[in-house]
């Protein structure tokens, strides 16, 4: 009897599309915005006044892709860019209103998707996933190559 199928680059990428697909239908029917506008919105609220570069670098995107995502969150209303007090060239971003209003009303959706994925993987074993996924995506060096995927790219 054969084992449990070890291609573990081909599982990731398989479950990362099918995570990704049924989250971005969902936040969509709930709040209006894609995994990867969820992402950046969270990372726009930690740290106030980040700049785009920054940003790229938190969501581990390229800065083309994240002049892309932060021009559809402008335009949607969601973020507002502003000029950095000292660098002339960079921008600076901040949660509107409707950016918080869209998060919260992501977070029902969020806390459904973690309980269904606990209930399917059971406590330890979405702590352990949960561990290893933590690991995998902040491996030492990782940073350095840079994401490759434009805004749907990254969950």
């Amino acid at each position: 009897m054969p084992g449990p199928d070890e291609r573990l680059y081909f599982l990731l990428q398989r479950a990362a599309h099918r995570l990704r697909t049924d989250a971005d239908r969902r936040l969509v029917e709930a709040a209006g915005i894609t995994s990867a506008q969820l992402g950046a919105l969270f990372a726009v609220r930690a740290e106030p006044g980040t700049t785009q570069r920054r940003l790229a670098e938190v969501l581990g995107l390229r800065e083309s892709a994240v002049t892309a995502l932060v021009r559809r969150l402008a335009d949607g209303g969601l973020v507002v860019r502003r000029t950095h007090p000292h660098e002339h060239r960079a921008v600076v971003l901040e949660l509107t209103e409707e950016g918080e209003a869209a998060l919260r009303e992501a977070r029902p959706e969020m806390d459904r998707f973690n309980a269904e994925m606990r209930g399917l993987l059971g406590d330890e074993g979405f702590s352990a996933t949960a561990e290893g996924l933590h690991r995998l995506a902040f491996a030492p060096g990782e940073g350095e190559r840079g994401g490759e995927e434009g805004e749907g790219g990254k969950a």
